[in-house]
């Protein structure tokens, strides 16, 4: 599975759980929902993705520079 894939399933199951949680839980996570919407408009605007880091560490293709990998 590419990486982009995994950034899309992962942010479409945050938003998911955060409404449940919001529903259930409490109000407040709702704000779950807007952080992840508002770092996929910044990663499409500006082509970093804090979250696609993450996963290419997680799966070892660190790239150069990437102590430890």
């Amino acid at each position: 599975m590419k990486n982009e894939s995994i950034v899309r399933l992962m942010a479409g199951t945050l938003v998911l759980v955060g409404v449940l949680l919001s529903r259930t839980v409490h109000p407040n996570w709702i704000w779950l929902d807007v952080f992840v919407g508002l770092n996929l408009a910044q990663s499409a605007l500006t082509g970093f993705c804090p979250a696609e880091i993450v996963i290419r560490r997680i799966r070892g293709g660190g790239g150069p520079g990437c102590a430890g990998c």
